[in-house]
């Protein structure tokens, strides 16, 4: 079941932005009104979860809106990865009182408190600090890899994070894809990347299970409208793209490449038994990424 087979409309959100309640230049309020004024519908406060800055959850509640909500949150951190960084993990939905990292938890350990305190869990920029395959793996809790991070992208060109996702999708791993856009507001850094999520309501526990589940899809501009899956074929259907592809395990891919295409059907055949992933790219090379679909052999 993808998201566009289940009841609902596609909310915009952003799921990892900073403040200054941590390293952001902005204070939570102003954070929240550049989103609500962009149009997104809503958005996580993911401040660094540290002792310097006093383990912030920061208490967003305040700033929903008739049309915006929010998500609690924060990008939680503990030693350390294979190349001796601390882990950065991505944790939305979590209590506004979540204890303190403990001074010997683990990555691993922190992520799987937070999945037990009911929060979203994305590895987050795995790029960005050269994150490897077998870290990745022990992180065994997590929903989804956050497949593009624009401040990662406009300030380092480390953005990318597929080259992860694709290899744990290839070791069977049913994980999902999420942008973000990471803003610390100190550059040009925000509204560069999104997910949308289809949920019955705007509500931040609808919108929650709906991560989880993978009910959305990713973007930094197209708009995929809806992607159908049969035995032989998918057919996508977006806004005007220059281009449509199919990517799965290894080298696998179909594309169309056309100009301003908006129904696409391609052949599925060579994904079979294993997973599938749309992406749409615009003329100006923008993206949007379907979450994989795992299909029958």
């Amino acid at each position: 079941m993808t998201a566009f087979s289940v009841p609902g409309r596609f909310f915009k959100g952003n799921l990892h932005t900073h403040s200054n309640r941590s390293d952001g230049a902005r204070d939570p309020e102003s954070v929240c009104a550049v989103y609500r004024d962009a149009g997104y519908d809503f958005l996580a406060l993911t401040d660094h979860f540290l002792a310097k800055y006093n383990f912030p959850i920061v208490d967003t509640r305040g700033y929903r809106t008739n049309s915006f909500t929010t998500l609690l949150g924060a990008e939680v951190h503990a030693p350390k990865t294979s190349l001796g960084e601390l882990w950065h993990i991505l944790s939305v939905g979590l209590p506004p009182d979540f204890a303190p990292t403990g001074k010997d938890e683990s990555g691993p350990a922190l992520a799987q408190r937070c999945a037990d305190a009911g929060a979203f869990i994305a590895i987050a920029h795995p790029a960005w600090y050269a994150l490897t395959v077998a870290d990745a793996d022990t992180i065994a809790c997590a929903h989804a890899v956050e497949i593009y991070n624009h401040t990662s992208a406009v300030r380092t060109d480390r953005g990318d994070g597929w080259y992860l996702l694709d290899q744990l999708l290839a070791q069977g791993r049913r994980l999902t894809g999420c942008a973000n856009d990471d803003a610390h507001f100190h550059c040009d850094d925000a509204l560069g990347g999104w997910v949308m999520v289809k949920a019955e309501r705007n509500e931040p526990e609808l919108l929650l299970a709906a991560l989880k589940a993978g009910h959305f899809y990713s973007s930094q501009g197209p708009l995929i409208h809806d992607l159908r899956v049969d035995r032989d074929e998918i057919e996508v259907s977006c806004s005007k793209a220059a281009a449509v592809m199919l990517l799965g395990r290894g080298s696998r891919a179909e594309q169309v490449m056309a100009p301003a295409q908006e129904r696409v059907r391609l052949p599925t055949g060579k994904f079979r038994g294993g997973y599938v992933r749309a992406v749409v790219i615009d003329e100006q090379r923008r993206r949007a990424w379907s979450n994989p679909v795992w299909l029958p052999a």
